[in-house]
């Protein structure tokens, strides 16, 4: 009997699993619609978020905590750069490793880029969920939160 249920509770993770991916990937996919062709990725976001939020970093520690690997990231590196979203500095101990800060340019075009998604994401709630349906949502994105952490 144990046995059943521990193959449903992992018939359960399983579904809660598809399911939720299906569903992050439509929001995901609707927010990045929204914005103008040549605007930044969503890999070029999460980076200039992380050096927003976190400063300066070396490009292999980027990398690193991107999970991705360093040619990826000094191709992302690399485009952000040329649009001076970001600043390549030499490190202030070891002046061999280079280290990335965003500019102020960069922090203008995260701020438009989430505040557009934010809007839509506002005027969706604001519309079509009822104020019961908005808190039910506030309460589970500690859990997302905590599951982005672990993947």
């Amino acid at each position: 009997m144990d046995e059943d249920l521990s193959v449903s509770a992992a018939d359960d993770a399983a579904q809660a699993a598809a399911a939720l991916r299906l569903a992050v990937a439509r929001i995901a996919r609707r927010l990045r619609q929204t914005h103008a062709v040549g605007d930044v990725t969503l890999s070029e976001v999460s980076v200039l978020a992380r050096l927003k939020r976190d400063g300066a970093d070396s490009p292999g520690s980027l990398a690193e905590l991107e999970r991705v690997r360093p040619q990826a990231m000094a191709t992302t590196l690399a485009a952000l750069e040329e649009r001076g979203l970001v600043r390549r500095a030499q490190h202030a101990a070891d002046g061999r490793r280079a280290v990335m800060t965003v500019t102020d340019e960069g922090r203008k075009v995260l701020m438009n880029r989430r505040s557009e998604s934010v809007r839509r994401l506002t005027d969706v709630l604001g519309q079509e969920f009822s104020p019961e349906e908005r808190r039910a949502l506030v309460g589970v994105l500690p859990l997302l939160d905590r599951l982005a952490e672990r993947l």
